[in-house]
């Protein structure tokens, strides 16, 4: 691992494109239940600049710690009790949503903060307890290290513009969020298994289907009360 860092052998060739390819559509993949998470989380601020902000500067930490990750990967896979700390802290996150207050209409769980800096550290370590499962993924299709770098670079850019999308889709879409959430908690459970139980593999196919089943069902109902941002300059101009 370190001899790749310090000698870097840069091979680009038919295969290292397709390896490309495939890391970053991992990425994709495994990242859309991570947006939504993210998304929520700084939907926990009020301002949609706080939002930006927040999920700016998380994603840049967030970044740093993805390349900590890698460069640590195989230190971090002999030592089953980071993945047990990031499935606790998913199924954690899936508890305190489910279980935090609903709005006035009793059909909405947000979390929320007083200030930009208590959302960033949880953007940023929201995403490493992801990456713990996506990182150790690419670890094993990949040997090379600076393109499982340049993968995650494509992911982390990936994730920002998923998680500003997932920001609007989170108030037209009813079932989403706690959709997504639903997702976070399948995830933290794949994590914690195979921390207890690494002879126990949860087949990828499985996971993708229970998420694309859960995503099928968080964008089955339209919240009737959404007002695209177009329309509000409309209302507001109007007022005006």
């Amino acid at each position: 691992m370190f001899d790749q860092i310090l000698h870097p052998q840069f091979h680009f060739s038919l295969e290292t494109g397709l390896l490309l390819v495939i890391l970053v559509a991992l990425e994709a993949v495994l990242s859309a239940d991570n947006a939504i998470a993210l998304a929520a989380i700084a939907q926990g601020l009020k301002s949609p600049e706080e939002q930006r902000h927040a999920l700016n500067i998380g994603l840049i930490a967030a970044y740093l710690l993805r390349i900590t990750l890698i460069f640590t990967a195989t230190w971090v896979i002999d030592f089953w009790q980071v993945e047990l700390l990031g499935a606790f802290y998913l199924l954690w996150l899936t508890f305190r949503y489910f279980t935090s207050s609903e709005d006035e209409d009793g059909h909405e769980r947000n979390l929320e903060f007083s200030s930009l800096w208590q959302a960033i550290p949880m953007i940023a370590v929201t995403d490493l307890a992801f990456s713990l499962d996506s990182i150790t993924t690419a670890i094993a299709v990949a040997d090379d290290i600076w393109l499982i770098i340049i993968g995650g670079t494509i992911g982390v850019i990936t994730l920002r513009f998923l998680a500003g999308l997932f920001i609007r889709w989170l108030d037209e879409f009813t079932h989403l969020e706690d959709a997504g959430f639903v997702t976070v908690g399948f995830v933290g459970a794949r994590l914690l298994l195979k921390a207890v139980l690494p002879s126990l593999i949860v087949p990828e196919w499985l996971m993708i289907s229970l998420i694309f089943g859960m995503f099928v069902w968080g964008f089955s109902k339209r919240n009737p009360d959404f007002v695209p941002p177009s329309h509000q300059n409309e209302k507001q101009s109007l007022e005006v």
